[in-house]
């Protein structure tokens, strides 16, 4: 069948990164009308990210053509969900129109976005997030002969190193700020996941220091240095570009405005991959960080799960668990010290977007409280950044998100049908 321009399909999923795409070719052989939404111009999310710098994986392209060559599965690429509009009906917007669409059972595959704290200097033109250097590389930003200081925590350092050097860049420090013993620790139990063993050993880098995080930015009108503790000495490096990753958050925005469960900032999920909400499903990093192979067999279960196929399904729990043992090993290693929480001084910006200080939001209990003190996450990113950083650092509920969830334009509101509202 062909799946035409309509309002209504039988499966929606959003997000095309490996969770996504995943679930839509486990799901497409039974034949029900598909449809993928994902706001960026090409399928593979953030870790098979494409662009003119990129070296897309042969996995990730041949998961693209596999999707192409279905006729009921349809991709709406640079397209993003504006809000909902009724029971399983969401408002879309892509560059050339608004629409409703309607589904019977969603897989939520939203992914995850990078931590970001802040500390002194951290807005400086020049500074930016781990994964946000790989993405800006990869969408054609020369680096070469620039130096580069890459901390915060976990194996995304490692990849944003490599992508900086390969592209011609010197990384003069990793700063990884979980102590040598959890590194080495996680390292020693690689054998167990070969691949990510030579992984490991490929990104090796004689830059990489453990027990080390930023302390401050230093520059006027833009970065020209990093203040760095390492152990019990502090390095002051002069570069052009710092780039900061403190883990990952996962985007639960869309799962929380339709009423699914969230807990410990991720979607929950049963063994199904079924959260809270009837027809409902999750996969990948919105149900917590675990790397592209767990995303990848929790896709496969959804997408057999909400066709039906829960033998199948069962027949990939022990894949499942096995790069769940990963991911939890991973997450421990990786686990962020308390330290971290005391990067700010009073001064530090901590919403970009409103320009709130640190000693702004510190007398204040809770995210309400401060939002109608300060105007913290009124800003364009609607506290995605700011509400994050003070989920870590003082403890406080994220804010919900409110509709529109992104701006829409009038035309597309306009959609909504009488009695909808934003």
């Amino acid at each position: 069948m062909t799946l035409k321009e309509t309002d209504h399909v039988e499966l929606l999923i959003i997000g095309a990164g490996p969770a996504g795409m995943a679930a839509a070719l486990a799901a497409a052989p039974r034949g029900l009308s598909i449809a993928i939404l994902d706001d960026n111009p090409l399928p593979g999310g953030q870790i098979w990210r494409d662009g003119p710098h990129a070296q897309v994986p042969k996995q990730a392209q041949d998961m693209r053509r596999q999707l192409q060559r279905l006729s009921n599965v349809r991709l709406h690429s640079g397209c993003k969900v504006v809000t909902l509009a009724g029971p399983k009906r969401l408002l879309l917007e892509d560059a050339e129109r608004g629409w409703l669409l309607s589904y019977n059972r969603l897989i939520l595959c939203t992914g995850a976005r990078e931590l970001l704290l802040p500390f002194p200097g951290w807005t400086l033109p020049g500074v930016t997030g781990a994964g946000g250097l790989q993405a800006l590389i990869k969408g054609g930003l020369p680096v070469a002969d620039e130096r580069i200081v890459i901390a915060g925590t976990g194996p995304l350092l490692l990849a944003s190193s490599a992508t900086a050097q390969k592209h011609g860049a010197e990384v003069v420090r990793v700063a990884e700020q979980a102590p040598l013993s959890a590194v080495a620790g996680f390292a020693a139990g690689l054998w167990r996941w070969p691949n990510k063993a030579i992984q490991a050993i490929t990104l090796a880098s004689a830059a990489y220091r453990t027990s080390a995080h930023v302390l401050a930015a230093l520059g006027t009108d833009r970065l020209e240095g990093v203040r760095v503790q390492v152990g019990d000495k502090v390095e002051e490096l002069a570069c052009e570009r710092l780039a900061c990753g403190f883990s990952l958050v996962p985007n639960t925005e869309i799962a929380r405005a339709l009423g699914c469960t969230v807990r410990n900032q991720a979607i929950v999920v049963d063994e199904w991959q079924a959260t809270s909400l009837a027809d409902h499903y999750a996969a990948g990093e919105s149900t917590g960080f675990g790397g592209s192979e767990l995303a990848l067999v929790e896709g496969r279960i959804a997408g057999l799960v909400a066709v039906g196929e829960r033998d199948k399904a069962r027949g990939l729990w022990a894949e499942r668990q096995r790069w769940q043992g990963f991911a939890d090993r991973l997450n421990k290693a990786f686990s962020l010290n308390p330290a971290l929480k005391n990067l700010a001084a009073p001064e530090t910006v901590v919403c970009r977007c409103e320009d709130v200080r640190y000693a702004d939001l510190a007398d204040h209990g809770s995210w309400t409280r401060a939002k109608l003190a300060t105007r913290c996450g009124m800003g364009a990113c609607q506290g995605r950044i700011c509400g994050t950083a003070a989920q870590t650092l003082f403890g406080w509920d994220p804010p919900l998100l409110r509709p529109p969830f992104s701006p829409a334009r009038i035309s597309t509101l306009a959609c909504l049908d009488e009695g909808d509202s934003v």
